[in-house]
């Protein structure tokens, strides 16, 4: 079996060459695709890559508003993503025509579009964030009044960290909401004094108990950087394999073993061989939705360069 795993990553190593393609993969997906990833990051990090890509095509392991996000910042790329459903859950929560209705309710509102939503939703928001800077981008838009959308958890949890009056979307990461206050409240019985580093898509209640809270990221930096031996994540499982990677000696517990995104888990070895062998899965976008999507993750980046 070790064997065709071996023989699988070199053909794809090989197909990667010929096309001039580079794979950029989440850290939340299966520890063989982030194996042969030429980058694993989280979404700002991806999202910056994807502006600096020198490859004719991208293959994008994640979720499909990801490689969306991808092909809006490097519109002359090929992006093509490995498991066409692989889909986000909390993106199929909003859509553009329920937030254009929500929009016009308003004369003064900005909106504020988490990343995990999708090209179209983006095109009408005012700038995009990720788990990484939300607090930032808030804190940046001249406006009192703000609708957040799509993760009411995250929002919620920006929203106690700024003087705004925020509005929140009633979306949600049902990989991350079903982690429940027991849960932490147990696992801060059963390993006393270990911290647990949570993700701010978890509800306010299990944020409450958490020693640390942080995008996939700045938990990884915050493991990194901390002379503690053992930690409790609190994130979708897929980062604890890069964790114990970069932190020999280090040991990691799943704060709850719903932590695992179905979604993010489609995307097998065999997929992304496919999809650079018939270059098909291509993501194609309207240009009318890349320009009103690009002008919302630009402003986010160009404010992260500040």
């Amino acid at each position: 079996m070790n064997n065709n795993i071996e023989e699988l990553k070199s053909k794809i190593m090989e197909l990667k060459k010929e096309r001039n393609a580079i794979i950029l993969a989440h850290n939340y997906q299966n520890k063989e695709i982030q194996e042969i990833a030429d980058y694993l990051g989280d979404s700002l990090e991806l999202s910056k890559k994807a502006c600096d890509v020198k490859e004719e095509v991208i293959v994008f392991c994640g979720v499909h508003f990801m490689a969306e996000s991808a092909k809006i910042l490097s519109k002359d790329k090929k992006v093509l993503i490995p498991v066409m459903d692989a889909t986000c859950p909390m993106a199929d929560m909003v859509t553009y025509e329920e937030l254009k209705e929500e929009k016009e309710k308003y004369a003064d509102l900005k909106i504020v579009c988490y990343v995990n939503s999708s090209a179209k939703v983006k095109s009408i928001s005012d700038i995009s964030c990720t788990s990484s800077n939300a607090i930032d981008v808030v804190n940046s838009i001249d406006s009192k009044n703000i609708l957040f959308v799509p993760d009411c958890n995250l929002g919620s949890y920006v929203k106690e960290k700024t003087n705004k009056n925020i509005i929140l979307w009633e979306g949600f990461c049902p990989t991350h909401h079903r982690v429940c206050e027991d849960s932490i409240i147990r696992m801060k019985e059963k390993h006393k004094n270990i911290k647990i580093l949570t993700h701010p898509e978890c509800k306010k209640e299990v944020l409450k108990h958490s020693d640390f809270i942080g995008s996939t990221s700045a938990i990884i930096n915050y493991v990194k950087n901390s002379e503690d031996k053992e930690f409790i994540i609190g994130t979708e499982e897929g980062i604890i394999h890069k964790l114990e990677k970069e932190n020999q000696g280090k040991k990691f517990y799943l704060l709850d073993d719903n932590l695992v995104c179905k979604n993010m888990k489609k995307t097998k070895l065999i997929d992304v061989y496919n999809v650079l062998l018939n270059m098909d899965n291509e993501i194609i976008l309207d240009d009318e939705v890349v320009s009103g999507a690009k002008s919302s993750l630009d402003a986010m980046l160009n404010l992260n360069k500040n």
